[in-house]
């Protein structure tokens, strides 16, 4: 399966990232098929270059963009770029919790009203 994500360069404390399209097994320093853009986050404001035909292209071949760079995207003006990214809980449930019961909570009322 083909990814497009992010390969990082630059050094220690001043990252830089190549968005390349690689196989999703492979490392994408080593061997990518397309190098689409580059993202530098550490710049005010943040550089992103982005060669928007060939992701598009790439896209419509069926690669899948990774989930950071599917938010860059989405930044950059991209649609449709939700159905990639996995959506975020902010609050993780322990195992054994159980979510409260609001059925309970109406009985108790009718009970009263039969009263």
């Amino acid at each position: 399966m083909l990814r497009i994500r992010l390969s990082r360069t630059g050094k220690v404390g001043q990252p830089g990232y190549r968005v390349v399209v690689a196989e999703k097994s492979k490392a994408v320093k080593k061997e990518y098929l397309e190098l689409l853009g580059h993202y530098i986050p550490y710049r005010q404001p943040k550089k992103i270059e982005l060669n928007k035909e060939r992701i598009t292209y790439w896209i419509s071949k069926g690669a899948q963009p990774s989930d950071t760079v599917a938010s860059i995207l989405k930044s950059q003006g991209f649609e449709g770029m939700d159905k990639f990214m996995e959506p975020r809980n902010k609050k993780h449930k322990k195992k054994g919790e159980q979510p409260e019961q609001p059925a309970a909570k109406e009985a108790a009322p009718k009970e009263a009203a039969a009263a």
